[in-house]
């Protein structure tokens, strides 16, 4: 049977509605005989110190009024989250817990291990009870049941028969945090000690994976909050991940990593506040490319060490409960530990240690092997540069140590971060649909990636078509891509498609979507899930109900991705960068009119009445002009779909529905199928050349227009065929060019147009290749 454990920390668990939220999470995604590993909620370990504080300072006043917040606090919890039974159980059993501190408090017998061993157990049962309200199998255990220890060594045989009693056929809820001497008295685990729990725990069990959920959304090149291009990684390789850990990486803890050392057992940091985004997975060595982080180091102290010998950084770690570095630098060798424990450790090492260095903050960069000496040369120059005067400096292959006086500030870290670790990054390229455009894209990538490539890294390691698809992951050659799909392509299926991306090892991933597919368009949603950005020529996402486009653009703002759909309207002219550019610039867009359909603009250009219509539909279609349905084009459905485009690029919450849409054939034509449509075709004939002459008596033609007004008391948004001076720009347009009018307060009298072939597969193609090109450059900053 394959078994998972989940550990939740305290920020997870620090109200009803994330204790709802974990809920959810288990259900959802863990099975029963999976193991559950909890901290205590929010502040409580925090507020339990403070009672031991107390206890020890005899302040009778803050015990009484910490043993309250703390009766409060677990109170509401209980009272919002259980209902009767449940809720007189727990209660009654934290009443008597209570009372059991203040007896101690009052006989002088409290403890401070097993004292703080309550916050746990806290979260443990009232979990463990709301699962059971939930109508979910659930038992909550005490790790000092399953967790021994013996002079400070786990016990890791005694410890393996013990966890046998956590069932298969239910949800096993364990207290994270502490364990118990061969005596039976409380020890805790030490800082971030559940994590360690959650680790140990599958080991014991033989899980297939750890899930460690915290506030974060996985494991970052630097820190998010001070560094706003920080990139998430989806898969780090486990030495690096014990080096950053040993480094004091505030998600990744040394001790955490050890019991899964020689194991195959998956550790996976996920977000518990957005349980659908990506995760990062540590992996085992070969899974994953080395890469490039930042991690802050904040007050610490330097120490020389003598005759430090094999294993002793270990127990010295042990005896803190923090991690420690030690490294060699010339023929010494030296150890970097936080300053608040440096009396203690100097201590322990016996007149060994000599202070080098106090009170120094300053970075380390972790990297690929071999890169470490040149990025501490980089590093120490872009410092000077921005007056950072460094105290120590030392590079290994791997890493770097630069120490200076004051912490770096989110400008400098920033910088660093642009000059020496977005460098590192490459971007992977997967295009759906391989028709006429494109095939081009294709064959114009190989010369453009020569471009792209000066930016950054970009491969191409997955093609989609409707019935198959290829991948590589470590690149495919698009000089020949027809050759290896004809020999490697597999059947599509789209959840092998997402399986693929979400294990693709990169630090930036694009899904190209030059398909017409709306089933295709539907999978947006996970391929951001997947840390994909997007590029489209596809309209259907961009039209799409309102309410699954605005959580679209929500969870790719979350997620810090880009989504570029320039040619989904007027294929290559750049309307949605003039758009975008007027509205950064502080115009307000008034009026926006024009042609948006090749064939429409055509059909209307070509017809003067010498002809039918009907013919000239004929025409189009057998030129490739037309959908091969021209009732798709006559409908002016695609016209409707890119004005709502441009208008939602404009900030108007609009649907499709919002749209006047007058089609070009009556109604009839609408309703029937093709068969009759080809039958009636005369019926097309006499509509159209019945509004033509109407317009010809105004001294007008029919041209296919879009308009889209927007005064201050009415909007106005409507396509349908409209009669316009023989002068206008829309009746003197080219015969398949688009065109779009804009009007705004700064082009109100002469209006800014944007003219050009509004269809073709080379100028769709280029047009996607210049939202590329615009995705890589800003990815390269």
């Amino acid at each position: 049977m394959s078994r998972a454990v989940h550990k939740f920390g305290g920020s997870s668990l620090s109200s009803a509605n994330r204790y709802h939220a974990v809920a959810n999470i288990i259900l959802s995604q863990a099975s029963e005989g999976d193991v559950i590993v909890v901290s205590a909620a929010g502040k409580t370990t925090d507020t339990l110190v403070k009672l031991w504080q107390s206890y020890q300072q005899q302040d009778q006043q803050a015990l009484s009024d910490v043993l309250a917040l703390l009766e409060q606090h677990q109170s509401e919890l209980i009272q919002e989250l259980l209902v009767a039974p449940f809720q007189q159980s727990v209660l009654s059993a934290l009443a008597g817990e209570l009372a059991d501190i203040s007896e101690q408090i009052n006989t002088a017998q409290l403890q401070e291990a097993q004292l703080l061993a309550h916050g746990e157990l806290w979260s443990a049962r009232l979990l463990a009870h709301y699962l059971k309200q939930l109508d979910a199998n659930a038992r909550a255990f005490d790790a000092r049941q399953l967790l021994t220890l013996a002079d400070g060594q786990l016990q890791h045989e005694t410890n393996k028969q013990a966890c046998a009693q956590l069932g298969l056929t239910q949800y096993n809820v364990v207290t994270g945090f502490i364990a118990a001497d061969e005596a039976g008295n409380t020890v805790t685990l030490g800082r971030n000690g559940s994590d360690y729990s959650a680790t140990l725990l599958a080991r014991y069990i033989d899980a297939q994976s750890v899930s460690i959920w915290t506030d974060t959304q996985g494991v970052f090149s630097t820190d998010p909050r001070k560094v706003k291009r920080a990139i998430r990684y989806g898969k780090i390789c486990r030495a690096q991940a014990n080096l950053l850990a040993r480094l004091g990486n505030p998600v990744l803890h040394a001790k955490t990593l050890t019991p899964l050392k020689d194991s195959t057992i998956k550790l996976v940091v996920r977000s518990s506040f957005d349980s659908s985004s990506a995760a990062t997975e540590i992996v085992t060595e070969g899974l994953a490319k080395q890469k490039r982080f930042i991690t802050n180091l904040d007050n610490y102290d330097l120490l020389k060490v003598a005759d430090l010998h094999e294993g002793e950084v270990g127990e010295l770690s042990r005896v803190i409960q923090h991690a420690l570095h030690h490294f060699d630098h010339g023929d010494d060798t030296f150890l970097l530990v936080p300053a608040q424990y440096s009396n203690q450790i100097s201590a322990l090492l016996t007149g060994r240690s000599n202070l080098v260095e106090s009170n120094v903050s300053g970075l380390a960069i972790v990297c690929e092997q071999g890169a470490g000496h040149t990025l501490a040369a980089q590093a120490k120059a872009i410092l000077a540069e921005n007056n950072v005067t460094l105290r120590f400096v030392s590079s290994h292959d791997e890493y770097c140590l630069l120490l200076c006086e004051q912490q770096l500030d989110t400008d400098r870290l920033t910088i660093l971060h642009d000059q020496l670790v977005s460098v590192s990054q490459e971007l992977a390229v997967v295009v759906a649909g391989l028709g006429n455009v494109g095939a081009v894209f294709i064959e114009q990538l190989e010369k453009q990636l020569l471009r792209l490539n000066q930016l950054l890294p970009v491969k191409l390691v997955g093609l989609v078509r409707s019935q198959h698809m290829l991948f590589n992951p470590s690149g495919l050659n698009p000089e020949n891509w027809a050759d290896t799909w004809q020999n490697q392509a597999v059947p599509f299926v789209s959840a092998d498609l997402l399986n693929h991306l979400s294990e693709l090892d990169y630090e930036h991933k694009v899904v190209i979507d030059i398909t017409a597919s709306e089933s295709f368009s539907q999978l947006y949603p996970q391929f951001v899930d997947a840390g994909c950005h997007l590029i489209c020529a596809n309209k259907y996402a961009g039209t799409a109900e309102l309410s699954w486009y605005q959580a679209l653009q929500e969870n790719l703002k979350l997620r810090n991705l880009q989504w570029r759909y320039n040619t989904s309207v007027g294929a290559g002219l750049p309307i949605n960068f003039a758009l975008n550019d007027l509205l950064n610039s502080g115009d307000k867009v008034e009026r926006l009119t024009g042609v948006f359909s090749g064939t429409l603009s055509w059909l209307c250009a070509h017809y003067d009445g010498s002809q039918p219509f009907s013919e000239l539909v004929m025409q189009a279609k057998e030129m490739g002009y037309s959908e091969p349905d021209p009732r798709e084009d006559l409908s002016g459905r695609d016209v409707q779909r890119k004005l709502l485009i441009l208008a939602r690029e404009l900030g108007l919450t609009l649907d499709l529905d919002d749209i006047e849409l007058s089609p070009l054939m009556p109604q009839a034509l609408i309703d029937g199928d093709w068969d009759f449509f080809i039958d009636n075709l005369v019926l097309l004939d006499e509509y159209v050349s019945k509004l033509a002459a109407q317009a010809a008596a105004q001294n007008k033609v029919l041209r296919y227009a879009a308009e889209l007004e927007l005064n201050a008391d009415k909007l106005v948004a409507k396509v349908g065929l409209k009669p316009v001076d023989k002068d206008d720009a829309l009746a003197t347009l080219k015969p398949g060019d688009n065109i779009f009018v804009i009007n705004s307060q700064w082009y109100q009298d002469n209006p800014l147009v944007i003219q050009g072939p509004g269809a073709g597969k080379e100028v769709t193609a280029a047009g996607i290749h210049s939202d590329l090109y615009w995705l890589s450059k800003s990815l390269a900053k």
